[in-house]
């Protein structure tokens, strides 16, 4: 066995330790294909709230999240917007004129057509028996004003995907070093298009196999950014859900400051022009 492939040998996960992880951002080959027809699905959903502030900040936000965004601020146009348009999740504020939040989520649970659709509250109030009630009704999550988009993120994902992510990615531009896949060798610069705080896609005609592990050195602002990651997928044409030759890399080793620093960075980004609503 030759150097670089002792060398390369040492660094891999074998294929059946991370497909006992369950990880949700790892496409290994069994699931590869059913991924990416996920992964084209725009999810649509219906935010109903009587405040057009929130329904401009929440709408604003799922929108840079690239779901497609519906809105009502009752819960009678709600239901009119459900009869007519195929959606996937409601996101609701519990107090709306006439009809209540939980008043409409068991019309929902009653009616054949609409009981499938998860729905989660979304609510100023903090009675610990609505969120009870809600429970018991058949809330998918019940989520209290203001929630951090992350957690937002990962709630509408619980709901709506087999495989939920638990990250925001979004799409960029950066500067970014790989280390050279032997010992000693040169690095290269590429450019990151997608990021998380878990992982990234770089856009190169040259990417590593899978399961290399490599330093990353990531220039966000004007910081340098030191990660180790493992290539999760690689393709060398154009394929797949980035529509370009690249790989997908998954952080294997970040600092906890540094983690954090990316992770502030996403939620600057998709924040960024729309500000979260007061109390």
């Amino acid at each position: 066995m030759g150097l670089q492939n002792r060398w390369l040998g040492k660094n891999r996960r074998s294929g059946d330790d991370r497909r006992k992880s369950n990880d949700p951002d790892y496409t290994g080959p069994e699931r590869r294909n059913e991924q990416d027809r996920r992964f084209r699905i725009q999810r649509s959903l219906l935010i109903v709230d009587s405040s057009a502030t929130s329904l401009f900040y929440i709408g604003m936000l799922l929108k840079k999240l690239e779901y497609a965004v519906h809105t009502a601020m009752t819960a009678e146009d709600a239901l009119k917007t459900l009869a007519d348009t195929p959606l996937d999740l409601v996101i609701m504020e519990s107090s709306l004129p006439r009809m209540s939040g939980i008043n409409m989520l068991r019309q929902m649970k009653q009616d054949p057509r609409l009981k499938t659709i998860p729905v989660i509250f979304y609510t100023s109030d903090s009675d610990p028996a609505l969120k009870t009630a809600c429970k018991v009704a058949g809330c998918a999550d019940f989520l209290k004003k203001p929630v951090e988009p992350d957690a937002l993120y990962r709630s509408i994902q619980a709901a709506t995907e087999t495989a939920p992510r638990q990250t925001i990615r979004i799409d960029t531009s950066l500067k970014v070093e790989i280390g050279a896949a032997l010992p000693g060798g040169a690095m290269r610069s590429e450019t990151v298009t997608t990021i998380s705080g878990g992982g990234v896609y770089i856009k190169t005609r040259t990417p590593e196999p899978v399961d290399t592990v490599m330093p990353l050195k990531l220039y966000i602002r004007n910081r340098e950014v030191k990660v180790q990651a493992v290539v999760l997928t690689s393709s060398s044409i154009i394929e797949g859900e980035h529509k370009e030759p690249g790989m997908a890399m998954k952080f294997t080793r970040i600092s906890p400051e540094d983690k954090t620093f990316v992770q502030d960075f996403i939620k600057e980004q998709i924040t960024r022009d729309i500000s979260i609503p007061k109390r």
